[in-house]
């Protein structure tokens, strides 16, 4: 059953949603611009920006890195990876034409003060040549370790205060945002040294995607599903977020890393605070984020002693995914052949407040997975009373896709057609691509285009950052001190350990398995 019955020829021209009304002037300094993260992810998010009128008519990008090259030669380097990783809409030659001719290069080293005099100098002549107003956004798209550099640095060079009462300085830091919770307090003290926490936005590209957002719209702007959403009527939640991918090119950052820190103290917990938050008294960046923080503040603490049973941890061995033979995690290049980094964590949590007292929240992520899919999938519970004997009832489920395919589905019980009574599973389907038709947004594009508004919603704030980091710092404590499990103990292309259908197995629950 679908919520969407327009025929094909009706369905809508798929198209690239435009900005009502375009962000200040501004120039937007990307340290690490010859760097992976700027060719792939920021590059395309601000041409797609620009491409949608969603940036001012004057602005202007400064690439700031280590590696020599001229303005053109820095150019050139941005078409090509605008055609190599550019939004679905497609590479416009006249879109690029405006937006290259914004595009210039800095050459320096983090640690040099000179190289911020010469970048204050540029920022100037920009201000001047192109009347941006003095506004300014920085984005840290460097190692993690060149942060407080990098803020060091531009507090010395009077670069991270407004020119003006009128003008406006914000900085972008990515993810890790520290290691554990004592890095993490350290990486939060270093930055509000030098800025307000209200220039400061933390980035996680997750919050980023459509049916996140919609996540909101759909709690708190329909009557329908608040009523159900709480332990009186959810059953347990369950948060997966799989990769079918291996480690690629990333082994040195993953092999000091692992799941839990590059997906669960991040991405997966702040999905849990989407779901589980209280309504906002309104829909701006504090009342959200206080609710946010209230979530996390309310999970249960992992006891030392707890922690074998309450968090499964694995690392994937040779298998095969979509139809192909791949390595395992010990055998990729980069990878040592002892590791005992974990590829893979699922864990339950419970969240001790009067709206979700006794509902578990099972979490899962990992690479090499069977399929590549985000998803939220809320489990509702069994009608009190079954006037239907003898027949077989699947529990009714609400899932939000988050990746690939965006969108949410709702299973119910049906009759199917006949003289006998039976009853059969049927999904409501929505999906954005179908309903909607348009390019969506990608998730870096909607995040810059917020953080030029000074719209920090979807961003994490200092206290959201510990409070993570001070849930999961004893589950790291327990691991370094316990021996690791029998690894690799899962199969690539499969769905995780065994243990971590034991987790669920023990409640009397299973995973749902898209």
């Amino acid at each position: 059953m679908s919520m969407q019955n327009t025929s094909r020829a009706e369905q809508p021209t798929r198209r690239r949603p435009r900005c009502e009304l375009p962000a200040d002037p501004a120039a937007i300094v990307i340290f690490g611009a010859s760097g992976d993260l700027t060719r792939r992810k920021l590059l395309p998010a601000l041409y797609e920006l620009a491409a949608a009128d969603c940036l001012a008519p004057r602005f202007a990008i400064v690439g700031f890195a280590r590696s020599r090259m001229t303005d053109d030669e820095f150019r050139k380097q941005c078409e090509e990876a605008l055609r190599t990783h550019g939004e679905p809409a497609g590479f416009d030659v006249g879109t690029w034409q405006s937006f290259g001719n914004s595009l210039s290069y800095l050459v320096g080293d983090y640690d040099a003060p000179e190289a911020y005099q010469r970048l204050k100098e540029r920022l100037d002549a920009l201000d001047r040549e192109h009347q941006l107003g003095g506004h300014r956004l920085f984005y840290l798209a460097t190692p993690p370790q060149t942060y407080p550099v990098i803020v060091e640095q531009l507090g010395r060079a009077n670069l991270a205060r407004p020119k003006d009462e009128t003008s406006w300085t914000r900085i972008v830091v990515e993810k890790p945002f520290g290691r554990d919770l004592p890095s993490a307090r350290a990486l939060n003290q270093q930055l509000l040294r030098v800025f307000d926490e209200g220039q400061v936005y933390r980035i996680d590209h997750y919050l980023g995607k459509e049916t996140v957002q919609n996540l909101l719209v759909f709690r708190f702007a329909n009557g329908i599903f608040e009523p159900l959403w709480n332990r009186n009527y959810v059953d347990h939640v369950q948060i997966t977020a799989a990769e079918s991918i291996g480690v690629e090119r990333r082994a040195a950052f993953y092999e000091t890393a692992g799941a839990l820190r590059d997906m669960m103290q991040n991405h997966l917990l702040q999905l849990v605070a989407l779901v589980a938050m209280e309504p906002p008294a309104k829909f701006d960046a504090l009342a959200v984020r206080n609710e946010k923080i209230k979530v996390l503040q309310s999970i249960r603490p992992f006891e030392p002693a707890d922690v074998a049973k309450q968090v499964v941890r694995g690392q994937y061995g040779p298998g095969t995914v979509n139809g192909t033979n791949v390595a395992g995690y010990r055998e990729e290049r980069g990878v040592r052949p002892d590791s005992t980094t974990e590829t893979f964590v699922a864990a339950r949590l419970w969240i001790d407040n009067w709206r979700w007292a006794d509902v578990p929240f099972y979490l899962r992520t990992g690479k090499r997975l069977a399929r590549q899919v985000t998803q939220i999938a809320v489990q509702f519970r069994r009608a009190p009373h079954i006037v239907f004997r003898n027949r077989k009832l699947d529990p009714n489920w609400l899932v939000l896709n988050l990746q690939p395919d965006e969108g949410i589905s709702l299973a119910f019980g049906a009759k199917l057609p006949g003289p006998e009574l039976q009853i059969q599973t049927v999904p409501m389907d929505f999906r954005y691509s179908t309903t909607f038709g348009e390019v969506g947004a990608s998730a870096y594009a909607t995040l810059l285009n917020d953080c030029l508004r000074g719209d920090a919603t979807l961003f994490d704030r200092a206290d959201s950052v510990e409070a993570a980091w001070a849930l999961l710092d004893p589950v790291l404590q327990d691991w370094a001190e316990a021996p690791a499990p029998e690894f690799p103990n899962y199969a690539a292309g499969s769905w995780g350990p065994p243990a971590a259908e034991e987790l669920l197995a023990r409640d009397g629950r299973y995973w749902r398995n898209p």
